[in-house]
């Protein structure tokens, strides 16, 4: 894959993408015969990495780590890269499975509460009766056992599809894609968040305006105040703090590099089907 500059966000590197580059990059990775995945940084997962230092690393060995966030964005262009736009992770869903491009990918859905997968399997197929969905899967609400790991590993195995959307939320989702990537027999994880909520209908859109103006958060926060309050009105507001300390130079932000040490991330702190 070529060569992508990263802006520096906190001292976590988001590829200075857009859509468009963002699916050209993904369809090239799936012509190799290499693994990836692929994380959608916004607020809170960068928020995230600065108190746990192998989140760092995970975003810093994924294949592609895309602005999913408008915050991510203009840090990007205050950095120089004008051309840097939203990648947001319904709308990457939407594009790579409607595309001709991709017709020939088969896809297969991981994560959401029981049932959220195959519906959102179900959507998918009234809107694209083309796509090959090989499966679902709903990782249970904490890690895995020895038998449901080796469950999940044998049905990739059989099916072997090209790219595996995981719907868990950040993160949960990364963590899973960096943990599992190595076992199973598949080309692509891509970690879309709240995308299957969104396609199934469990939580609506923003305007488009809304989006441009960085406020999606504050749509979210009044559809899930009870879940969401504490992460967006703790790091929203110290996200602002930290980059303004970063545009002024009173604080470093080093970019992780892939050769640094990984720590196992504190996975007794996450539940994966959540």
């Amino acid at each position: 894959m070529q060569q992508l500059e990263r802006a520096n966000v906190l001292g976590v590197g988001i590829h200075a993408i857009d859509m468009s580059l963002a699916t050209s990059i993904l369809h090239a990775h799936l012509q190799e015969n290499t693994k990836g995945y692929v994380c959608l940084a916004g607020v809170h997962g960068i928020m995230e990495a600065q108190r746990n230092r192998s989140l760092k690393s995970i975003f810093t060995r994924a294949l592609l780590v895309a602005p999913d966030g408008m915050p991510a964005v203009w840090m990007g262009r205050w950095q120089g890269f004008r051309a840097m736009h939203r990648v947001f992770g319904p709308d990457l869903m939407i594009g790579i499975l409607g595309s001709a491009e991709f017709r020939e990918c088969v896809h297969f859905f991981c994560g959401g509460e029981e049932g959220t997968a195959e519906r959102l399997r179900g959507e998918m197929l009234g809107r694209f009766p083309w796509v090959k969905i090989a499966g679902t899967y709903s990782p249970p609400f904490r890690e895995m056992t020895t038998e449901e790991e080796s469950g999940f590993v044998e049905k990739i195995r059989a099916l072997q599809p090209d790219i595996i959307w995981v719907g868990l939320s950040t993160p949960k989702q990364e963590c899973f894609m960096a943990q599992y990537l190595p076992m199973l027999d598949t080309k692509l994880m891509i970690g879309v968040g709240a995308a299957f909520l969104f396609h199934t209908g469990a939580i609506k859109d923003s305007p488009n305006w809304v989006k441009r103006a960085g406020l999606q958060w504050l749509h979210r926060l009044l559809q899930e105040p009870s879940r969401l309050w504490k992460r967006y009105l703790l790091n929203n507001p110290l996200f602002i703090v930290y980059s303004l300390l970063q545009i002024l130079r009173l604080k470093p932000y080093a970019l992780a590099t892939a050769t640094q040490q990984h720590e196992p991330y504190a996975f007794d702190h996450v539940k994966f089907g959540e």
